[in-house]
């Protein structure tokens, strides 16, 4: 697994070979507030080998992305933003995929929602740490939980309660899930820092795949 820290610059085109059912790709990139789903077609046309605006989106009942038409199920993906910095997740055979990412945002409300959306254990943790942790810790939960259910396919409709997270430190892990979501053990998380006080969770189920970081080069 690289090291989430150091991503390799490259184009999608140049490493969409090596792409295969082992691995998970991970791209960082910029993206700006009007670009929309571009940053994503233009990661995913890479892979495919064809102009971003052949590439047809769909989406399943809950709004996931997917592809459509004549690209269907060549691959699984799933992609966040936040602020100006877009993360995407590119594999093959992986239906459940998540990735979310977050910045540390000054919110006086964080508290309120962690009480209100997350489970009592989380919302205990949080309110154990010193005040100045608590931020962090709340959007590393979020991170977590929100790549899971997206992951899953329901997205935050399921409920951010159903999937309870550990925190200790730097470690992050799942430790109770309820109906769908299966026994902790079935899935994998990946979460790493950002630059600028942000943070990122990769997420999938089932086998174990290697995964690779990417970005673009400057």
């Amino acid at each position: 697994m690289d090291d989430p820290r150091h991503a390799r610059p490259a184009q999608p085109s140049a490493v969409a070979a090596t792409l295969d059912d082992a691995d998970i790709h991970v791209w960082r990139l910029p993206r700006r507030r009007d670009e929309g789903r571009a940053p994503l077609l233009r990661a995913l046309a890479g892979y495919l080998k064809t102009p971003p605006e052949t590439i047809v989106l769909g989406e399943n009942p809950h709004g996931r992305p997917r592809l459509d038409g004549a690209f269907a199920g060549r691959l699984d993906f799933n992609w966040s933003h936040s602020g100006e910095r877009a993360v995407i997740a590119v594999a093959r055979h992986l239906p459940a995929l998540g990735v979310d990412v977050e910045r540390v945002r000054p919110r006086r409300s964080f508290m309120a929602l962690a009480k209100r959306f997350f489970a009592t254990s989380e919302y205990a943790l949080l309110a154990a740490l010193p005040e100045d942790q608590r931020p962090p810790a709340f959007v590393r939960l979020w991170t977590a939980k929100e790549a899971m259910l997206k992951a899953h396919g329901r997205g935050l409709a399921y409920g951010l309660d159903k999937a309870v997270m550990s925190l200790d430190g730097d470690a992050l892990k799942p430790v109770h899930l309820e109906g769908e979501l299966g026994e902790p053990s079935s899935w994998h998380l990946e979460h790493w820092s950002l630059p600028g006080q942000g943070f990122a969770t990769l997420c999938w189920q089932h086998e174990t795949r290697q995964v690779r970081h990417f970005t673009l080069p400057s």
